[in-house]
């Protein structure tokens, strides 16, 4: 196994080191390094609800809620996990966590669900080593609608006004998703999970991809139907992507904080795009199980858009819109007839888009309607008796496996 200068050692999968130093110099050897680190604060808490049971989750779900302050005797992991999630960093406007993300929240529902989750999610498991872990866990493929759903439900509601404010939905869902993550590491390891090949499971530059999975691949493909950022709005919603990367446990030095617009995303994507190897059987797997789900979740619609044949080739012209064509073969996406619609429907979107960007009021009263459109969704989806699966594992535990 090779070295990087500093004595780090290089895990199998990853390739071309020397390329990447060319263009990206010491972040690449940084980035072998976060290879090998997982989210220690996090980790803590999963060891010590194992060892404190009901007690430890009561006082989790608590602290979270209502704050660590809330809180007697608070054991020290779930004290030290809160205290980070609590601290608002310097760099983090208030004001922007209470207007949300208005990026997204000034694309209309329909589109956003057509478009945005499933592009981000694939996208991810264009990435052999986190599609390996999923696919180890023996469920991915047939929970794929759920994982959209439920993703879905996380994004929407870590994206409304206030909805990253301590206790509230997106603020809890966040931390949520996070300790999941942790107790999927726990698990892999447990279950002989190869660091020296993988490196650490769902590690920093894991998390890092798949936080630009959502602040930059979602955005090109909500840009493939025509709702394209300013140079303005990108850095706001990067700035507010910033915060969610810090809540979900991403350190500083995985240089996330960085970017600040679409042309930085890339040029980190790229980074992590050269050094890893071309998507494989599992990653085509997740992608063919992931676009059925989307399929079957976009046609269950009372009044869905067109027929499920239709909204097949609709979703792949979109994915092959978002990812270009040499991915687009890699996973499996076949050349879409769809692609005259998409144009179309590109157009349409961009006139109205027009208006938005030229009119301040024509623009805060369509984020005053999609904001009121997204909480009825999320209020009727809140209903669900068995919540989400990151719910049920903070509120009642789950197994590693």
């Amino acid at each position: 196994m090779t070295q990087t200068d500093q004595g780090v050692q290089v895990p199998g999968r990853v390739v071309d080191l020397d390329r990447a130093r060319e263009r990206h110099g010491e972040k690449a050897d940084r980035m072998v390094r976060l290879l090998g680190v997982g989210d220690p604060l996090a980790d803590a808490v999963i060891a010590e609800l194992d060892a404190l049971g009901k007690e430890g989750r009561r006082a989790l779900n608590a602290g979270l809620a209502d704050g660590l302050a809330s809180l007697t005797d608070a054991p020290p992991a779930i004290a030290a996990f809160l205290r980070q999630m609590e601290t608002v960093p310097a760099w983090a406007d208030p004001e922007m966590i209470r207007r949300g993300e208005t990026a997204a929240l000034s694309v209309p529902l329909l589109w956003f669900e057509l478009s945005a989750m499933a592009t981000a999610l694939v996208h991810t498991y264009s990435s052999p080593a986190i599609a390996r872990l999923l696919v180890q866990t023996g469920r991915l493929t047939t929970m794929a609608p759920r994982r959209l759903a439920e993703t879905g439900m996380w994004t929407a509601q870590a994206t409304m006004p206030g909805g990253l404010l301590r206790g509230a939905p997106g603020y809890l869902a966040t931390a949520q998703v996070r300790l999941l993550h942790a107790r999927m590491r726990h698990g892999a390891l447990k279950r002989g999970w190869d660091t020296a090949e993988w490196g650490v499971p769902i590690n920093q530059v894991d998390v890092a991809r798949t936080w630009l999975d959502f602040a930059l691949i979602s955005y090109q493909a909500i840009a493939a139907l025509g709702f394209e950022l300013t140079e303005a709005e990108q850095y706001g919603m990067y700035e507010y992507w910033h915060y969610i990367g810090y809540l979900l446990g991403l350190e500083d030095e995985s240089f996330y904080r960085d970017v600040t617009g679409h042309e930085g995303a890339a040029e980190l994507m790229h980074l992590f795009d050269v050094t890893k190897h071309a998507p494989d059987d599992n990653s085509r797997a997740l992608t063919a199980a992931m676009i059925e789900a989307q399929v079957q979740t976009l046609a269950a619609h009372p009044q869905p858009l067109m027929s499920s044949a239709d909204l097949t080739r609709l979703v792949h012209a979109i994915l092959r819109s978002a990812y270009g064509d040499e991915l687009s073969e890699q996973l499996g996406i076949p050349e879409s007839a769809a692609m005259p619609f998409l144009t179309l429907t590109r157009q349409g979107n961009r006139d109205a888009r027009r208006l938005q960007i030229g009119d301040p009021a024509v623009a805060a009263r369509a984020i005053e309607e999609n904001v009121a459109i997204r909480a009825a969704v999320l209020q009727a989806a809140s209903a669900a008796p068995d919540g989400t699966t990151y719910q049920q594992h903070v509120q009642s535990g789950l197994p590693d496996d």
